[in-house]
C-alpha cells in the first residue's frame, strides 16, 4: 500500500483556535477626495475556514479523516463558521459554543491580488475555568479512535495552558503522536509534544537566535530550544530557506524550499501542521513527515487566499522531486477520484489536458510515436490502460503478458506522459466522460466518427486527433513472432 493510501487512512484529532478568513476583493483605480487613501472597487466576497478549522481542511484535501474541537461564540459568525465546516467531506466538528465570546473573524481586502487591509474581530482572552474543562472532556472523550494529535495554536484563547498541558498527556497517555503549531514565545507550555513547527520569528523570540541566517544557526537554534524545553523535535520554518528539523534523536536535517512562485503564505503553516500529523499518524518517520510537509508548504504558497494542498498535487509533487525512481513513477499511476483534482490544477494553470489509451502489452516504438505525438498537441497527457482482465476480454486468454501495474509504471517512465490512469471497461468511454479531455487522440486505423468518446469531447469545443501508424509496429505482430521463434 503506497504511502498516499496510508495517510487516507489516518486520523486526526485537532484541537485550538478556529476562526472564519474572508476575502473581499476588488481593483483600486483612484485614491479618495475625502483622505489619502486608495478606494477599493468591490468585485467579489468569499469566506472559507481558518486557524485550526483550515488544517482539517488540509487533512481532508490529503485523502485523511479530522475531527475538529474548538469553542465559538454564539454569534452569525459562528453559524458561518460551522456551515462551512459542515460541508467538508471527512471532517467532523464538536464546538462548545460561549454565549459571551466572539468568533474570531478575519477580513483580508485584496486588490489586484494584493493585500491592503486586514480588520479582525475577536475575543482573545483566555477561556474560562467552565470551559477549559468542557474542552479536556471533549479531547479525552475523542481521542481513542485517532491515530495523532493536532494542537493548532493562533493565541486567541482556547488553548489555555491547562487544555495544552493536558491535551498532551492525554496523547502521550494513548501512545500518539501529537504535533504543535506554537503561537506562544512561552514554549515550556508545550512540554511533552512530539514535534513543534515554529516559524523563524517565533523562533528568535524564544532562543535570541535568528534562523535565517544560515543552515548551521538554525540548528543552533533549534538544539538550544531542545535543550531548555521538554519537546522531542522542533522543525523550523524559514519561509524561502526552507525547513530544519532538529530532532533530539538523529541527526538534523534541512530542507530547501520548493516553492517555484510564492504568491500568498496564507494558511500555509496550517499545511505544514496537517502533512507533518497525516504522515507520522501512518508509522512513517519524522524526517520523511518534514520533508512531505516542506513539499505540500511550496505548493500551497503558490496559491491564493487560505488554500489546500490535494493529495494529487503532493503525488505529482513527489513524482517531481524524485527523479526517475520506481517510486516516483509508480506516483504517477493514478485513482481517478486523486486524479481528477490534478487535472483541474493542470487547467487552471492554463494546460490543456490530452488523453489517449491503449493496452500498451509490449511497449514498441509504434506506441512511442502516438504518445509523443499526443504530447505535442497538449500541456498534460493522460494515458489509460486497459486492467488485466479489459485485456483477455479484447485479445484472448493469453494475454495480458505483462500486469497493468507493470505496464502503468513503463508508461509513467515515458516524458511525455503526465498521468496513467487503468480502466476495466472494454473502452474508454466512461473513463472520457470523467476526465473530459480538451484533446483525444487515437491511431490513424481510426477514423474520427469510430473513435470512442469523440462526440463528447467535440460537443465540449475539443479536439480529436489521429496519429499516423508505423508499418509492421503492433504487439501482435511481437508476440507472433516470439510464438514462432520457440
Amino acid at each position: 500500500m503506497s504511502l498516499m493510501e496510508r495517510m487516507a487512512r489516518v486520523r486526526v484529532l485537532c484541537v485550538g483556535d478556529v476562526m472564519l478568513d474572508r476575502f473581499v476583493s476588488g481593483s483600486v483605480k483612484r485614491i479618495s477626495p475625502e483622505s489619502p487613501v486608495p478606494v477599493l472597487s468591490i468585485t467579489g466576497m468569499n469566506a472559507c475556514p481558518g486557524g485550526a478549522a483550515n488544517v482539517a481542511r488540509n487533512v481532508a484535501s490529503l485523502g485523511g479523516h479530522c475531527t475538529l474541537i474548538s469553542v465559538v461564540g454564539s454569534d452569525p459568525v459562528a453559524g458561518e463558521l460551522e456551515r462551512a465546516v459542515a460541508g467538508i467531506a471527512q471532517v467532523s466538528s464538536l464546538f462548545i459554543h460561549a454565549s459571551a465570546r466572539a468568533t474570531t473573524e478575519k477580513i483580508r481586502f485584496v486588490a489586484q491580488g494584493q493585500h491592503m487591509l486586514r480588520a479582525d474581530s475577536e475575543d482573545s482572552q483566555p477561556l474560562a475555568p467552565e470551559l477549559e474543562q468542557a474542552l479536556l472532556a471533549s479531547i479525552a472523550a475523542n481521542l481513542d479512535g485517532h491515530d495523532v494529535l493536532v494542537l493548532s495554536d493562533y493565541a486567541k484563547g482556547v488553548l489555555t495552558d491547562l487544555v495544552v498541558a493536558g491535551a498532551i498527556a492525554l496523547a502521550r497517555a494513548s501512545g500518539l503522536p501529537c504535533v504543535v503549531d506554537p503561537k506562544s514565545a512561552r514554549m515550556e507550555r508545550y512540554a511533552g509534544a512530539t514535534v513543534v513547527t515554529p516559524n523563524a520569528k517565533e523562533v528568535q523570540e524564544v532562543t535570541g537566535i535568528d534562523p535565517t541566517e544560515d543552515d548551521a544557526v538554525a540548528v543552533a537554534a533549534g538544539q538550544k530550544m531542545l535543550k531548555d524545553f521538554d519537546i522531542e523535535a522542533v522543525l523550523v520554518t524559514r519561509a524561502h530557506r526552507g525547513m530544519t528539523l532538529v530532532p533530539r534523536e538523529g541527526l538534523p536535517a534541512q530542507l530547501p524550499a520548493s516553492a517555484r512562485e510564492v504568491f500568498d503564505v496564507v494558511g500555509a503553516g496550517d499545511t505544514v501542521v496537517a502533512t507533518l500529523a497525516l504522515v507520522l499518524g501512518t508509522g512513517e518517520s519524522l524526517l520523511e513527515a518534514a520533508r512531505l510537509a516542506n513539499l505540500a508548504a511550496g505548493i500551497v504558497v503558490g496559491k491564493r487566499g487560505t488554500a489546500t494542498v490535494t493529495q494529487a498535487e503532493l503525488t505529482e509533487g513527489l513524482t517531481r522531486l524524485g527523479q526517475g525512481s520506481l517510486q516516483s513513477l509508480q506516483g504517477k499511476v493514478f485513482k481517478l477520484p486523486v486524479l481528477l483534482p490534478l487535472l483541474e490544477t493542470w487547467r487552471q494553470q492554463g494546460h490543456k489536458v490530452g488523453f489517449t489509451n491503449g493496452c500498451f502489452d509490449l511497449l514498441h516504438v509504434g506506441h512511442l510515436s502516438i504518445l509523443s505525438y499526443s504530447r505535442s498537441h497538449c500541456g498534460r497527457l493522460v494515458v489509460g490502460v486497459n486492467s488485466d482482465a479489459s485485456v483477455k476480454r479484447l485479445k484472448g486468454a493469453d494475454r495480458p503478458i505483462n500486469s497493468a501495474e507493470d505496464r502503468a509504471t513503463v508508461l509513467a517512465a515515458l516524458a511525455a506522459v503526465d498521468a496513467v490512469v487503468i480502466f476495466d471497461e472494454d473502452t474508454p468511454l466512461e473513463l472520457i466522460r470523467a476526465i473530459q479531455p480538451d484533446v483525444l487522440v487515437k491511431g490513424a486505423d481510426y477514423s474520427v466518427d469510430k473513435i470512442v468518446g469523440a462526440d463528447l469531447v467535440l460537443a465540449r469545443g475539443g479536439q480529436v486527433l489521429t496519429s499516423e501508424l508505423i508499418p509492421g509496429r503492433s504487439t501482435s505482430r511481437i508476440v507472433d513472432t516470439l510464438v514462432k521463434a520457440r
